[in-house]
């Protein structure tokens, strides 16, 4: 046991003595944490996201225009949005290409006319597509409300093909003439109008008990994210020492000792696992002490670092063993580091991608450990995380089984 505790803690000096290592570790995820918390506001008296800047121009003239129009300048999303109406759609556009605004809501001519019958009876034109001319600068902000105007027409949409369907089965039945279908068309649109204008999100703010005074930190959710991005990389990075030392020689003089290959494995397993370890309570600890953040309950947060750390030290291992050469480690690595990042939703606080995707980010350790931060952040306690923390530790040992394979048949601790 001895032994095993002296090769970890030499692979742990050893990472914590490279200056390039330590900055991927420590220096790059906090500076990532606090350029995020700025752009979102965490550090803003409010604690929140703070309004956003949304041109509107309305061009249609119509009821689904209109209906768009108010939605945006609506009392409901003031809270959230900072909108304004205008007429100069250069200007709008000017307005986004200056950093004024975060995007600009362009309702071009036509819009209400190609969903909606006309009166006397005419069939809607073509399907006129709403502009959103999203400032770049601001991709987070853009991106909010470009998902308020999609909601939009997706609730138009519905309306539509319901109203369709609506409208062939009364026709069918009999309920309704030929001649009574426009008119009809026409009044479903309507009312589909008014619905779509209804507020898709309503933002409220209450008076908090005394005992829960601050608002929810988005920096909770930012900094877990950006430290579960980078434990990938220095999992890989500690994986990758198992290849160094057998291409310059250490491993071979390290087997020719009393000491077999099992056990030197297992050390080099709690090299890997120490350094990931770490790093997250080091991060943990300074965003606490220099941000003010209250992670939740601390046994639980100590839990699910330590799980965390299992699952991604499995993914590193796996590398270590599938790959010839450790700069192969360090290039699987990096692309593991990113793909788990956005799969996992560490870059989008713990939110998942939609579909296909989000099913496969469950492979991740990144995405587990987000749900078990997020748990915690919210007033959650360790049971509340148990499930998450099982997970992670079942990822781990499958991982570290596969793994312990692949080297004994590669032959790689052998004398």
């Amino acid at each position: 046991m001895t032994k095993l505790f002296a090769i970890g803690w030499k692979d742990l000096r050893l990472i914590f003595r490279d200056r390039a290592a330590l900055i991927l570790m420590l220096a790059a995820p906090f500076a990532l944490t606090l350029g995020m918390g700025l752009i979102t506001g965490a550090f803003s008296s409010g604690g929140g996201i703070s309004q956003l800047p949304v041109v509107v121009v309305n061009r249609d003239g119509g009821q689904l225009g209109d209906a768009l129009a108010q939605l945006l300048t609506s009392a409901d999303l003031g809270d959230l949005l900072a909108a304004r109406v205008e007429t100069d759609e250069a200007a709008a556009r000017s307005a986004v290409e200056s950093d004024q605004v975060a995007a600009a809501v362009i309702i071009p001519a036509g819009f209400t006319a190609s969903i909606i019958p006309a009166e006397g009876g005419g069939v809607p034109g073509a399907a006129v597509a709403i502009e959103v001319y999203k400032n770049p600068g601001r991709p987070i902000s853009a991106g909010v409300v470009e998902s308020i105007v999609q909601g939009f027409l997706e609730r138009v949409e519905a309306g539509r093909v319901g109203g369709q369907v609506a409208i062939e089965q009364l026709l069918r039945s009999g309920l309704i003439a030929p001649q009574d279908v426009p008119r009809l068309a026409q009044q479903i649109g309507q009312e589909q109008a008014s619905l779509a204008a209804e507020p898709l999100i309503r933002v409220q703010r209450h008076a908090a008990a005394a005992e829960r005074t601050n608002d929810f930190n988005p920096l909770l959710l930012l900094a877990p994210g950006m430290a579960l991005v980078f434990l990938m990389f220095t999992v890989s990075l500690g994986s990758r020492s198992i290849l160094v030392e057998r291409r310059d020689g250490t491993l071979a003089r390290m087997l020719s000792t009393a000491t077999g290959g099992g056990p030197i494995l297992v050390g080099k397993i709690t090299g890997v696992y120490l350094v990931g370890a770490a790093q997250m309570f080091i991060l943990i600890l300074a965003s606490t002490l220099l941000f003010r953040l209250n992670w939740g309950d601390p046994l639980g947060v100590a839990a699910i670092v330590l799980a965390a750390v299992v699952g991604a030290a499995g993914w590193g291992l796996l590398l270590a063993a599938v790959a010839k050469t450790p700069s192969q480690v360090a290039n699987l690595g990096m692309a593991m580091m990113l793909l788990f990042g956005v799969l996992g939703g560490s870059f989008f606080g713990g939110a998942l991608p939609p579909g296909v995707l989000g099913m496969l980010g469950r492979i991740t350790p990144n995405a587990w450990a987000m749900a078990g931060f997020t748990t915690l952040a919210r007033g959650g306690d360790l049971a509340d995380i148990a499930p998450d923390i099982a997970a992670l530790l079942l990822m781990g040992a499958v991982l570290l089984g596969v793994s312990i394979v692949l080297f004994n048949r590669k032959g790689f601790l052998q004398r």
